[in-house]
């Protein structure tokens, strides 16, 4: 810490400085997260008099290392003295808001989003808004594109001539030269738009908006895409079929995917944003069009959206939109060559049904459902079964249960494993809706069979499906059905399913019970201490511990405690450990 002494009070600026010179990158940045500290050892006056300045003047650096101080300086408004100094903290900040890098600029412009917060309205006017013109008139691109980011954090504390400049400012960099910096300004257009005064929303956004949206750049477009939910819910309804509605038009049937892909991702906030009058008139033909776009992306993009935006249409005539308009491009889309439209489909089709009720499910989804469980692709037929539970809620799964069963099969037996797994995590689902007499009947085998897979994971997911049937079946059934193939499993000749065994025994043994533990899987794991596969033997110590608390003292006493000491005198090292970890665990020594 700085002391009275003159030659201890330059200690840590010293540090510093040797630090930050030094070839390692990792010390430099190491410092640079250690700003704080120092600061402190310093005392606000020298942070500003001699760190800031510092900081300002000798920092070129590599670009994390920049990013950390951006990203430190944000935090140090009580390090300078608190908000009258704040202001000492922008000098370091804007050289920092035109560097090269993106992020150490994103960094650069969040830092001086925060501190604006902390400057008074005065100071916001003599320091902050001075540094945003110097930003938006600079020479590169990149001080002009942090402008934009800034904007919208002083224009509602200023006063209405610097307001003025502050518009043409944005104005001034919406129609920049530089793609880059028009794509900054409509990603901020929205924003910005938020803290304007609504007659200046209608004559200035608006224009800037409708420029924005025709632009040259494709990524300029698709932003101004974005923006459009902003300005459609600052507007008054009269408002928006003449100023925002043309340019959404132009923009779903625009040329570039990349454009109507983005109007599709925003359907339902453009939606929600324009009203019922509008979604009736405008939207639904738009979101047809995009439904049965030729890009694939766009499409799948749209068929997300399905569910969201019928669940949005106006009640009094829902059904008969959905019926007459929507309903005959999800039926094409189930049958659409690319996967990933029918998979994005898939995800979201079950939900109709809550929509539709049950008679239009059973006339007109039904048929949907089923194909998709025939669907070539995996994931078609996974997000299907992964969202049953809507359908089951309207029609009872019983309607989908003969379709539903080869679909299962099929994607249990799936080479790719993590379809396997998919599946297995919906089992206790499954379970559930079928039914325990139908489950039985169907899929006791199937996860009896995951128990052997040969991928682990597959194993493991398999033995903690186990225990969540249980818990919903109950113990008997588990004693009668799950219990005696378990421990038959404890005589394989492969050590991976013997092993397995005990796996399913740890994550059975609490829902069984002490009964069946005790009765039936405890012999078991005490015969599997004489394995000759040394993992065996040490997971049989871990089991012991694991069902240990289950156990009564008497059958610890008698049975456990004996085999655990015997395995605590085991050849191998890995069985000792394991075995003297569970006696004194059990308390057993």
């Amino acid at each position: 810490m700085a002391g009275a002494d003159g030659d201890d009070s330059l200690y840590p600026i010293a540090v510093l400085i040797d630090e930050l010179r030094n070839e390692d990158v990792q010390l430099r940045l190491n410092s640079i997260k250690k700003l704080s500290t120092i600061a402190l050892a310093l005392g606000v006056e020298r942070t500003r008099t001699e760190l800031l300045p510092f900081l300002t003047d000798t920092i070129y650096d590599e670009d994390e290392v920049l990013l950390a101080l951006a990203e430190q300086l944000g935090n140090f408004t009580m390090l300078v003295g608190g908000p009258e100094y704040v202001h000492c903290l922008l000098p370091p900040l804007e050289s920092l808001a035109t560097v090269e890098e993106t992020v150490v600029r994103d960094k650069a412009v969040e830092s001086l989003r925060k501190i604006s917060q902390e400057h008074s309205p005065v100071d916001l006017e003599v320091h902050f808004e001075p540094l945003v013109k110097r930003l938006a008139s600079g020479d590169w691109f990149t001080s002009r594109t942090s402008a934009c980011g800034l904007f919208s954090v002083c224009y509602p504390r200023v006063s209405s001539t610097v307001k003025a400049e502050i518009r043409q400012h944005f104005r001034t960099l919406c129609s920049d030269d530089t793609p880059m910096v028009r794509r900054a300004a409509a990603s901020k257009l929205g924003e910005f738009a938020k803290v304007l005064e609504l007659e200046y929303v209608k004559s200035d956004i608006i224009s800037l908006f409708t420029a924005l949206a025709s632009d040259e750049q494709d990524s300029v477009r698709l932003l101004a895409v974005e923006a459009c939910v902003s300005i459609a819910t600052l507007l008054p309804q009269e408002d928006l079929e003449t100023l925002v509605m043309p340019t959404l038009r132009q923009a779903a049937e625009d040329k570039s995917w990349r454009v109507r892909y983005m109007v599709a991702d925003k359907f339902s906030e453009l939606q929600k944003a324009v009203g019922p009058e509008i979604t009736k008139n405008d939207l639904v033909p738009a979101f047809q069009n995009l439904l049965k776009d030729c890009e694939a992306e766009v499409r799948a993009a749209a068929a997300n959206k399905v569910k969201e935006f019928c669940e949005n249409l106006p009640e009094d005539n829902r059904e008969q939109i959905i019926m007459t308009h929507i309903l005959p491009c999800v039926k094409e889309l189930v049958s659409d060559t690319n996967q990933h439209v029918k998979s994005a489909l898939a995800s979201v089709i079950m939900g109709l049904s809550t929509i539709l009720g049950k008679d239009n499910t059973i006339e007109h989804l039904l048929p949907l459902f089923l194909a998709q469980l025939k669907d070539e692709c995996p994931e078609v037929r996974l997000n299907i079964i992964s969202n049953l539970d809507c359908v089951n809620e309207v029609i009872g799964i019983r309607q989908l249960s003969q379709s539903l069963l080869p679909a299962i099969v099929e994607l249990a037996e799936d080479a790719k494993w993590r379809v396997r797994l998919a599946i297995i995590e919906y089992m206790p689902l499954l379970a559930g809706q079928l039914g325990v007499e139908f489950f039985d009947e169907k899929l006791n085998t199937l996860c009896m069979a995951w128990l052997i897979d040969h991928v682990y994971a597959i194993r493991e997911a398999a033995t903690c499906n186990l225990m969540k049937l249980v818990e919903k079946f109950g113990a008997e059934w588990a004693q009668n059905t799950i219990v005696p193939k378990v421990l038959g499993m404890a005589n394989d000749p492969n050590y991976l399913h013997r092993m397995t065994t005990l796996f399913c025994i740890n994550a059975l043994s609490k829902a069984c019970g002490q009964e069946i533990t005790t009765k039936q899987m405890l012999p078991v794991v005490l015969k599997m201490s004489n394995d000759q596969v040394a993992n065996v033997r040490f997971n049989v110590a871990k089991s012991l511990q694991k069902i240990g608390p289950i156990l009564d003292s008497n059958a610890l006493q008698t049975e456990v405690k004996p085999v655990l000491e015997k395995l605590a005198s085991d050849t191998d090292m890995d069985v000792k450990y394991f075995a003297q970890e569970a006696i004194s665990v059990l308390a057993l020594a």
